[in-house]
């Protein structure tokens, strides 16, 4: 049994979602539980139309639910041949439009839009992906059986960001979800959605189905997971920045997980606890190309003579510059910044300090003024905008002499304005002006990558 989870992009159409099913049907010895994403868009249409009506022009926000009812019609009548299937489903789907359309209409009305409120939003775009999926699986001789993710993804109640209550997860995915796997059926679910203990509909944030994927698969504790995207698997840097990035055919747990959380875009963050607590193999691939071999992750790969793995950078950035005299030496003086940013439930990357200064890094600005203003109460306070991470990751760069000369070799004529490394093993990270980071990429890439090593652990990308 194993997790096959595709994102938006691989459903994002009748040919799409028709090359998934292939895959799928190809692997159905293998028991396949399948996740899937909402069609490519159609969550950022969703939550905006919400927003336009906040706004109060609720006849732009018809007007985007309509469009996208529109493709959700036209991948109906392009995926399904047989027009006794289409007519039933077509006619749910316009029905989930019209109680869009009167939630905006409420929404409008109230000039109030809650994060609860924005979850039963979102939430309809893996409903309708997940539906018209199963029927198109059932009209072609496979036995799909559709799961709503509700049923057993239980959750707090922290609405567009819920925290999954594991073990109601997993008692009820059993209960859910394994009979029907059990009984031949190949199951489909949705990503990135769930409920509460009382039945109301939460999200697990934005890229939450690679999550829904791992915790499924560690609730059911499944042979493995892959993760169906829009490229080969994970790259020695971004494609788009780095044209001649290698795929690595193997890395480990830990290197995949710092390289999600500093912005490689192959992973969700929290994808891999789930997989690493049970021991799961992720196998990322793609499926515009379901032969090329893909990345595997996995807790203990090969050892290998390449101390720098990837290269991932990580836009957004702010840096906030902490320092207070009165507090030399003084015990509690960390605990006390640290207090503020807990208080206002802001999360920080990095943190580099001294004997009366603390330098520390934040993607998530929306409490920035109030943060700032707790802590200038007790020291003085500067704020750095316009910032980016670059991490450099591989596990046998701290047994490896000469690393940060040839990082900072590389870098000569760019101004790094932080460094950590001492915090991981497996993790230099460097913050530099968001203007060079594509530069600084650039250059690292070449000093680790080009010429690519010649190891059995890169491969190259298909064109």
């Amino acid at each position: 049994m194993m997790i096959m989870k595709f994102g938006g992009t691989s459903v994002e159409d009748a040919r799409a979602m028709g090359n998934v099913i292939e895959i799928i049907a190809g692997q159905r010895a293998r028991t396949p539980i399948v996740v899937l994403s909402a069609i490519a868009g159609a969550t950022n249409t969703l939550l905006r139309s919400a927003q336009i009506a906040l706004e109060g022009d609720l006849s732009k926000a018809r007007a985007e639910l309509n469009d996208l009812l529109e493709r959700h019609v036209l991948l109906l009548e392009n995926l399904i041949d047989n027009r006794s299937d289409v007519q039933p489903l077509l006619l749910t789907v316009r029905m989930r439009f019209e109680e869009l359309k009167t939630l905006c209409q409420g929404i409008a009305i109230l000039g109030e839009l809650t994060n609860r409120s924005r979850d039963a939003i979102s939430s309809v775009g893996e409903e309708l992906s997940t539906a018209i999926f199963a029927q198109a699986m059932n009209a072609r001789g496979l036995p799909a059986e559709l799961v709503d993710a509700r049923t057993w993804m239980i959750t707090d109640d922290q609405f567009a960001g819920a925290a999954p209550l594991f073990d109601r997860v997993r008692e009820e995915a059993v209960r859910r979800v394994l009979p029907h796997s059990n009984a031949g059926k190949i199951v489909v679910t949705q990503g990135y959605i769930g409920s509460t203990s009382r039945g109301v509909t939460t999200t697990l944030g934005r890229g939450g189905s690679d999550y829904s994927a791992a915790i499924l698969g560690a609730a059911l504790t499944v042979e493995e997971i892959q993760i169906w995207t829009d490229v080969d698997g994970v790259l020695t840097a971004d494609p788009r920045i780095a044209p001649s990035a290698k795929k690595l055919k193997v890395i480990s747990f830990r290197e995949a997980s710092e390289l999600a959380y500093f912005g490689a875009k192959v992973l969700h963050p929290s994808t891999i606890q789930p997989a690493v607590e049970k021991n799961i193999p992720v196998i990322v691939l793609n499926s515009k190309r379901p032969h090329a071999t893909g990345t595997r992750i996995v807790a203990n790969p090969p050892k290998t003579n390449a101390a720098v793995k990837s290269i991932a950078s990580k836009k957004g950035i702010t840096v906030i510059n902490i320092q207070s005299t009165r507090m030399l030496m003084a015990y509690g003086f960390l605990s006390s910044i640290f207090a503020v940013f807990q208080r206002h439930e802001t999360s920080v990357d990095l943190v580099s300090t001294s004997e009366v200064a603390v330098s520390l890094t934040i993607d998530n600005t929306a409490r920035l003024e109030p943060i700032v203003k707790e802590l200038r109460a007790f020291a003085e306070v500067t704020v750095i905008e316009q910032q980016a991470i670059l991490c450099v990751v591989g596990e046998q760069m701290r047994s490896t002499t000469g690393i940060v000369d040839r990082v900072f070799r590389a870098l000569s004529n760019v101004n790094v304005m932080m460094i950590s490394q001492g915090a991981s093993e497996i993790n230099m990270s460097l913050v530099v002006d968001e203007s060079v980071v594509t530069q600084a990429v650039q250059q690292l890439h070449r000093e680790f990558f080009e010429p690519v090593p010649e190891l059995d652990l890169f491969e190259q990308v298909d064109q």
